[in-house]
């Protein structure tokens, strides 16, 4: 382990998968790091501190950040990575349930940033790292809105990192692709579901359940991570894993007609 930095890390959603493993390569690179869930406390692997937080609760965010500012005197670094999915037709779930699935993706990351973006300012500087997703860049048929939240994390975070650059403050977003977690198993299940879409669905499904086992693993995600962290002059937007820079790339320079029937085809949907 490298010796202690001095500087202090929060990491949303640290339980498992993603969050996990950059919680604990934070830990390896000498961060004090404070992992958190809805739940669970106590010392989790890897050295890594765990703290209850639900991030749809904005006294329970509140609560959190006091309690490391008053055990480390400072926030260094925040990974919003606490999030939920939902594969679904876009008319197959109610508002109400959107509204939820934005609720921790998009207004979690908001409060869990508005908490600690006071403490980045007393000190000088911080970094905020928001993880995205390349649906948030590529749409995908069946996730209208996840990616609409991933999208609107896009946005968020583009325009936060010109707000507070003056204070010393930078933020990035990380966008992966397929990873290796349970991610998808935790996920929202659609409350309106159509019979229309069962086939088409059921295309999707199977892709994943293709792609999944030769996914990048959630330490790929946590090593860019890392790099955005420490990085003299971070970039705003950062790819995780070659499958998302792959279809980044494929987005910037193929042909528009041709992209769309390379999606479709491996979305396993009439081109």
């Amino acid at each position: 382990m490298n010796a202690h930095s001095g500087k202090t890390a929060i990491v949303t959603g640290a339980s498992s998968g993603i969050g996990l493993a950059t919680a604990e390569a934070l830990a390896r690179a000498g961060f004090t790091v404070f992992g958190t869930n809805r739940r669970a406390t106590g010392t989790g692997p890897g050295q890594v501190t765990m703290l209850a937080c639900d991030v749809t609760d904005g006294g329970s965010v509140d609560a959190l950040v006091s309690a490391v500012l008053a055990q480390t005197g400072r926030v260094d670094l925040l990974v919003n990575n606490a999030g939920i999915g939902l594969q679904a037709g876009a008319e197959e779930s109610s508002i109400g349930q959107v509204q939820a699935l934005f609720d921790v993706n998009l207004f979690g990351t908001m409060r869990v940033t508005n908490a600690v973006l006071p403490a980045m300012r007393r000190q000088g500087g911080g970094r905020i790292i928001n993880i995205g997703s390349i649906l948030g860049v590529i749409p995908a048929p069946y996730s209208a809105h996840y990616s609409a939240s991933k999208h609107a994390i896009e946005g968020y975070s583009e325009s936060l990192d010109h707000e507070v650059r003056a204070f010393g403050i930078r933020v990035s977003v990380i966008e992966p692709a397929f990873v290796r977690t349970v991610f998808d198993q935790n996920g929202i299940e659609p409350d309106l579901l159509k019979t229309e879409y069962d086939r088409a669905r059921a295309g999707v499904a199977a892709l994943l359940r293709d792609v999944m086992p030769k996914a990048d693993p959630p330490e790929i995600v946590a090593k860019i991570v890392l790099k955005a962290t420490t990085d003299k002059h971070p970039r705003r937007r950062y790819t995780a894993g070659r499958a998302a820079r792959q279809v980044s790339l494929l987005r910037r320079f193929a042909p528009a007609e041709m992209f769309d029937k390379a999606l479709r085809k491996q979305f396993r949907l009439p081109v």
